[in-house]
């Protein structure tokens, strides 16, 4: 949702040719060509080119109610034809609900994805508990995760897309404040299927009883398992490696010597408290994808109306080329160069805090790089 494939086009060409002479640029080479290709694809999406719409997928599925669409007194546009084949028809550009629907859509478009990764890494965390033969982590920690979020967010995606499919005018945050408030009333005009309102209580029910699912049953059963374990009872049949304290993916393990039950239980009362408020605060986290290409695509069109197409409105060479100069300058050093640092950060952030926070947990062993310094060294 960032960019336009005319930037996607700059930043190839720069990702290609700036290693030359450049040697930390060409160290992000990759980096830089796989941002220009995801702007290309972005760009494409939005059907524009520099900020400029172009009908590049055949004509628009919109027209003007009158001459004047884009004034603040028009009616604005009226459909007239089959949706656009591919990506957002460019006729929204200059209308006078350009922004917002596109700030709907970007919105939308950021909670789908982020539930999406944020669902993708839980299933991260079933894989890990499988690879150290860990069942409990399975059956209280992955299962009732995956209950909590998409009981809450991830129904609100599916409330996204059924109202896209249907095109129907349901106020989603009314849904989701009153799905809390008051769930046994009647959604009224907000009602997007039949049986919406039952399934929010039971989606409801199963929120609520995922978080003692994750607070309670672990710490109580590590510590009967303990227990049974250096007593001498069923020591054959717990002897195995889903309750090796070795290879106990969590912080909160068993000890021989002795087991500190209120230690785990704290831990795992941090865990899951971390998770409930991480689930809607990490949701709202994604919305930076909606400010990042909100403020690239002002940037862009700013740069294009005010600098190229001002200078060029003017009868003097010298002027035009001015105006060029500036908008070269500006489109390489800030739309290029601080607008794809600026979003490689934001997208670092949401890869290393809402993403992996779902299934990294860091107490491995430590990471020793290859080198050949250090095998000459043991030889010695």
């Amino acid at each position: 949702m960032f960019g336009d494939w005319g930037h996607g086009i700059c930043l190839l060409l720069g990702a290609l040719k700036l290693g030359s002479f450049m040697e930390m640029l060409f160290g992000g080479r990759y980096v830089l060509l796989l941002m220009s290709l995801f702007s290309i694809y972005c760009g494409l999406i939005y059907n524009e080119f520099f900020s400029v719409p172009f009908h590049i997928f055949g004509g628009s599925a919109y027209k003007c109610r009158d001459a004047t669409c884009s004034d603040a007194h028009s009616a604005g546009l009226i459909k007239f034809r089959d949706p656009y084949p591919f990506g957002v028809d460019p006729s929204w550009r200059g209308s006078r609900s350009e922004l917002p629907f596109l700030n709907s859509l970007k919105m939308k478009m950021s909670i789908l994805l982020g539930v999406a990764q944020m669902n993708l890494g839980i299933i991260l965390s079933y894989f890990n508990a499988r690879f150290f033969h860990s069942s409990l982590d399975i059956r209280y920690q992955f299962v009732p995760q995956m209950i909590f979020l998409n009981s809450l967010f991830g129904y609100l995606s599916l409330l996204i897309i059924i109202k896209w499919c249907i095109g129907s005018q349901a106020d989603l945050y009314h849904v989701m404040i009153y799905m809390f408030l008051s769930p046994t009333d009647d959604l009224g005009e907000n009602e997007l299927f039949w049986g919406q309102r039952p399934l929010q209580i039971v989606l409801l029910l199963l929120a609520f009883v995922a978080v003692p699912w994750m607070l309670f049953p672990k710490p109580f059963i590590l510590k009967k398992l303990h227990s049974e374990r250096f007593q001498g009872r069923n020591y054959g049949m717990l002897v195995s490696s889903e309750f090796d304290p070795d290879v106990e993916p969590d912080s909160a393990r068993e000890h021989h010597e002795e087991f500190n039950f209120s230690e785990v239980f704290v831990h795992q009362m941090i865990h899951s408290i971390e998770f409930v408020l991480g689930a809607v605060s990490n949701t709202a986290s994604y919305l930076r994808l909606w400010a990042l290409s909100l403020a690239h695509s002002e940037l862009s069109t700013v740069f294009y109306e005010k600098v190229l197409l001002l200078a060029w409105g003017y009868d003097n060479v010298v002027i035009r080329l001015i105006g060029l100069a500036v908008f070269a300058f500006a489109t390489a050093f800030i739309l290029l160069m601080m607008e794809t640092l600026s979003a490689f950060l934001h997208a670092l952030r949401l890869h290393w805090v809402e993403f992996q926070n779902k299934f990294y947990h860091g107490d491995g062993y430590k990471f020793k790089p290859f080198s050949f310094a250090l095998i000459t060294e043991d030889d010695d």
